[in-house]
């Protein structure tokens, strides 16, 4: 039998393989430095100034901020309802920036839906909410058929299926609300947008509406995108990312863990974010607790990066970079020795008078050592 020695030649990579990773490729939505600037009347405001968001594929999350900080601007860009100035966004396959008018508006149609705060601007007084959740499903082209029957599945999966035939004048706000995620999931979008859906609600009503968000995310599949200043709310979701002058500032992260009894329990953690250009904002709280401002001196440790606010060259630290955490305190002053007890002084004896000199004799050459040899004498 004869058998090949022929070479087993390496697979050929494809070229989605062999192609650079870029920032944000396995993520739903992908925001790289965004920027929107409006200009009226000689001033501009700029709303979002270099934001980096992701958010992956089927995530609930909650985006919190101070009025003006930019989080419902960047809500409408993601929806395609504005236009960004600069910098990258992206959701699912589509460019926000390169899409034409018509583009922009398939993309409303068939990619994202949106809900919002106001609930006369999301349903048509004169139609059931059995008609405005099939509007959307119309202008897509679906058969009558097949719009009768997602609007009925939808309205029964938000508990709203024993309501569908009234009129949005016969339903509370909640209701009415629950109605609007209906609509803005008709035509089975990647992403539902909500600005401030509880805004207008009390808090019982609130959690009815916010219930809804809850099941199109994990009964229907649905990434969920919430703009909200109630607390309730963002404390409820996977992930809270806080905007703050045009830039995510930080991040809560919420996961459910079990201890070794087999109690579980959601524990939160927060982050700062460190966007592409390595900026990161510290709390207001640690800035004004540390006295950090203008500048700041950084070392580089083992494990981590120490931040210490600046000092004057005389008060800096001689601790090497090495060390395990800030430079240690200045050492109090040592304390100073008493001084010794004052002795008791003795009298002292007057001096003794001189002695007297010996009588004076003359000097014996013979036996004196004191006589040179010359002869002349010395005076003791």
């Amino acid at each position: 039998m004869r058998t090949s020695t022929r070479a087993t030649e390496p697979p050929v990579e494809s070229h989605a393989d062999n192609r650079r990773r870029e920032y944000g490729d396995d993520s739903l939505i992908m925001c790289d430095n965004l920027v929107r600037i409006y200009q009226s009347d000689k001033i501009e405001v700029q709303a979002l100034q270099g934001l980096d968001l992701l958010v992956t594929n089927g995530e609930m999350v909650a985006i919190v901020g101070a009025s003006g900080s930019g989080k419902s601007t960047l809500l409408n860009v993601l929806s395609g309802l504005d236009l960004p100035t600069a910098g990258r966004a992206r959701v699912g396959d589509w460019d926000l920036l390169e899409m034409s008018h018509a583009d922009r508006l398939r993309y409303r149609r068939a990619v994202v839906g949106f809900v919002w705060q106001q609930t006369s601007r999301n349903l048509l007084p004169y139609l059931s909410a059995a008609e405005n959740v099939m509007l959307p499903m119309a202008f897509s082209g679906l058969r009558a058929r097949g719009r009768k029957r997602r609007a009925a599945e939808l309205l029964e999966a938000l508990e709203m299926g024993d309501k569908a035939k009234r009129r949005p004048g016969q339903l509370s706000g909640g209701e009415q609300q629950r109605v609007a995620i209906a609509v803005a999931l008709a035509n089975r979008p990647q992403v539902l947008f909500a600005d401030e859906p509880t805004g207008e609600l009390d808090s019982v009503t609130g959690e009815d509406v916010f219930a809804a968000l809850r099941s199109a995310n994990r009964d229907l599949g649905a990434t969920v995108v919430i703009v909200t200043h109630d607390a309730a709310v963002a404390t409820q979701v996977q992930r809270t990312v806080a905007i703050r002058d045009g830039r995510t500032s930080s991040e809560v992260v919420r996961s459910t863990e079990v201890d070794e009894h087999g109690q579980s329990s959601v524990i939160a953690r927060e982050y700062a974010v460190l966007d592409r250009s390595g900026r990161m904002q510290l709390p207001t709280d640690y800035r004004l607790a540390l006295g950090l401002e203008n500048r700041v001196r950084l070392e580089l440790e083992p494990d981590h990066v120490g931040v210490w606010p600046d000092a004057p060259s005389a008060a800096r630290s001689t601790t090497p970079a090495t060390s395990a955490g800030p430079p240690a305190p200045p050492a109090p002053p040592r304390p100073v020795a008493a001084p010794p007890a004052a002795q008791p002084v003795l009298p002292v004896s007057p001096p003794a008078p001189p002695a007297s000199p010996p009588a004076h004799r003359a000097p014996d050459p013979t036996t004196d050592d004191s006589v040179p040899e010359h002869g002349g004498w010395s005076a003791p």
